[in-house]
């Protein structure tokens, strides 16, 4: 018998190949089909109505989704380190006044004061990670210290915000929002040297490549995109095969030889960084 769910995948063939079915059909069914063509005909229209010199769409809308791209938090590339996140905000002169050895003990250093190394090493037990976690990336100071601690709620923060910033930030991914563009290579560019200035690649980072290859055109940050791949860190081949090899592959085998060579190159990154991170993890192993 005709049942909900067949009238609404009859319906659909209905709506692409109309020739192929011939009974009739009710008008109102329930909708088992989001409709997945609605953000990519928008996308589609921006491009032509930006060839036609015609005005842009008012509300880009997010490939993937139906809901407009909120732009409530936009990148900074001169990111100012907050102050540390600390409930102490007494004068000099109180702090004079109360001075006293078990107060100057536990007293947090503040993280704006930390201007060279021997200040890292002095205080390193008296330091206290900035509110915004953002501002660690543009601090090697900071980093240092991040990389010695090894605390899983710093990194935790640091993903929860860098994957955030990623989906809302990443270009290709909204439609007609090409005046980002520079401030998100920016921001990929900041991310790609922390990642080599710490020898290891970030979870959220790898979750936003995964995510976005597949909608990436191959052109826009190209180089950006690339060196992130080369800091994927190491996991099953099903996994990365479906993830990073098929979406790559679609674009190698219909891009350049520019391209196809910057892919290759990327890869082979990819490889040392794994050989090198094998080669550390032994290392210690042996030690211990």
């Amino acid at each position: 018998g005709m049942q909900s769910h067949l009238q609404a995948l009859l319906s659909l063939y209905k709506l692409f190949c109309p020739e192929l079915v011939t009974i009739t059909l009710p008008g109102k069914m329930k909708t088992y089909f989001k409709n997945s063509e609605g953000p990519w005909k928008a996308a589609i229209n921006t491009v032509r109505q930006r060839n036609q010199e015609y005005s842009p769409m008012s509300q880009p809308l997010f490939l993937g989704t139906a809901q407009p791209q909120s732009r409530k938090r936009k990148w900074n590339t001169q990111l100012i380190i907050p102050a540390s996140s600390t409930n102490k905000n007494n004068s000099e002169e109180d702090r004079e006044k109360n001075r006293v050895d078990l107060y100057s003990m536990n007293e947090s250093f503040p993280v704006e004061q930390l201007q060279t190394f021997s200040q890292l090493l002095q205080n390193i037990h008296h330091l206290e990670f900035p509110s915004q976690m953002g501002s660690v990336l543009t601090n090697p100071l900071l980093l240092h210290y991040m990389n010695c601690i090894k605390d899983e709620s710093i990194y935790l923060r640091l993903h929860y915000w860098m994957g955030q910033t990623l989906q809302e930030e990443c270009t290709w991914c909204v439609a007609d929002n090409n005046q980002y563009e520079e401030e998100f290579k920016d921001f990929l560019e900041t991310i790609y040297k922390t990642e080599c200035f710490l020898q290891e690649g970030f979870s959220s980072c790898e979750e936003f490549l995964y995510k976005s290859l597949p909608l990436w055109d191959g052109f826009c940050c190209r180089s950006q995109i690339l060196r992130l791949v080369s800091w994927i860190p190491l996991s099953s081949f099903s996994e990365m095969k479906s993830h990073l090899y098929d979406p790559l592959a679609q674009l190698f085998f219909t891009s350049s030889l520019y391209f196809k060579c910057s892919v290759l190159e990327s890869l082979k990154e990819l490889l040392q960084n794994w050989l090198n991170w094998h080669v550390v993890h032994l290392d210690s192993e042996s030690d211990s």
